[in-house]
């Protein structure tokens, strides 16, 4: 690899279709080696490809800062990476270290999804229609929420949080194991 940006471009194009070739070929269904542990992603292709468009929708807005012309993450980009960063990043086994929590997180487009916490982990999942109490609610749109909540390129005074901000202060800083 070279510090040349020509042979950078290159060298980036020629690992992205060779990611691209790899998961197409093995097909979404197909089990493989992932980095997130124990989740409620499943270890498979498509759930890699999923994670992938998310990464680089975050890094893609991390550019456009760089070049001073931010833009919100695409809409269905954006909802989908609300619905994988919990099940991927936040959903775990892991004992949660404070007392159980439940936090809804609400898109103004339209979608909600909440997260239990407790000792026996972090689980998620679409906010019920009959949903109980919360101890926090995070509202914004889809792109606010990945960018401020989750990926910290936001602060998070760019969401509305009510109720107790110090359990999303705790999300944020928690490092399950």
């Amino acid at each position: 690899m070279t510090s040349e940006p020509d042979a950078l471009d290159g060298w980036l194009a020629a690992s992205t279709r060779q990611l691209l070739d790899a998961l197409r070929e093995a097909g979404p269904e197909r089990g493989c080696w992932t980095w997130w542990g124990d989740s409620q992603s499943p270890g498979t292709c498509g759930a890699v490809a999923r994670h992938q468009l998310q990464e680089i929708a975050v890094h893609t807005y991390d550019a456009q800062l760089t070049v001073g012309t931010p833009q919100p993450l695409p809409d269905a980009v954006a909802l989908d990476g609300v619905e994988e960063f919990l099940s991927t990043c936040c959903a775990t086994t892991s004992p949660w270290p404070h007392e159980p929590a439940v936090v809804d997180y609400a898109a103004t487009e339209g979608r909600s999804w909440r997260l239990w916490v407790s000792a026996d982990g972090a689980r998620t999942a679409p906010l019920p229609e009959t949903a109980g109490p919360v101890d926090a609610r995070v509202t914004g749109t889809a792109s606010e929420i990945v960018l401020a909540a989750f990926y910290g390129r936001r602060p998070l005074e760019a969401l509305t949080i009510e109720g107790d901000r110090e359990v999303i202060d705790r999300l944020i800083a928690w490092e399950p194991e």
